[in-house]
């Protein structure tokens, strides 16, 4: 083969396998948070008129009663496990850590390159856990609601966004993303049913709105 030809075929292959590569790139998945699909609007609304009503107590409240993040697998705890599972393209090094990804956050709609720039979202906050009952759990079951990678209550999301929320329940706060509040209280009914935990009046009540339009 002459050296011609031989540099053609070098420049084609080149050009072939950009176009491959744009291709790969223009029909790869956008990044989107993974939460496990909670139940159905009617499911929901059912869980819902099951809860108990009671006010919410925060005597003896510590964060620390809830142990996180726990080893999941190998080097993997629970907030590296949610990174990758949210995460487009994730990248970890050998401890687990992200270093490289996307991640979309569905409460405002954020795309994110830095893992630095999300936190793990407990949906239903710990301490909103510990005024429904929580108080009265062995730490073991603290701990595996704490970690719970099965209910759809752990999900990356906007740093800022999950430390704006704070412990607040649906009465006092919600997603800015509209079109995601429906996901989110069906998600929240979902775990405080799993779980026995009660609602207090005005979290009811706001439940109750967003889920009949679900």
């Amino acid at each position: 083969m002459s050296k011609f030809y031989a540099r053609r075929r070098v420049s084609i292959l080149a050009a072939l396998s950009g176009l491959i590569a744009s291709v790969a790139l223009f029909n790869a998945p956008t990044a989107s948070a993974a939460l496990p699909t909670p139940v159905s609007g009617a499911t929901a609304r059912g869980y819902l008129a099951q809860l108990t009503v009671a006010t919410e107590d925060r005597t003896g409240y510590d964060r620390d009663l809830f142990p996180l993040w726990i080893t999941q697998s190998g080097t993997c705890n629970t907030r590296e496990v949610v990174l990758k599972r949210d995460g487009t393209n994730v990248v970890q090094d050998s401890s687990c850590a992200a270093t490289s990804g996307s991640w979309f956050s569905p409460y405002d709609g954020a795309t994110w390159t830095a893992a630095s720039d999300l936190d793990i979202d407990h949906l239903v906050p710990l301490a909103e856990a510990w005024d429904s009952g929580a108080g009265s759990w062995t730490t073991a079951r603290r701990q595996a609601f704490a970690n719970d990678l099965t209910r759809p209550q752990l999900i990356a999301v906007t740093d800022n966004v999950n430390q704006a929320k704070g412990d607040q329940d649906p009465a006092t706060w919600m997603p800015s993303v509209s079109s995601y509040r429906c996901t989110y209280v069906r998600a929240w009914v979902q775990v405080k049913y799993y779980y026995g935990l009660s609602v207090d009046s005005a979290e009811k009540s706001a439940l109750t709105n967003y889920l009949a339009n679900c």
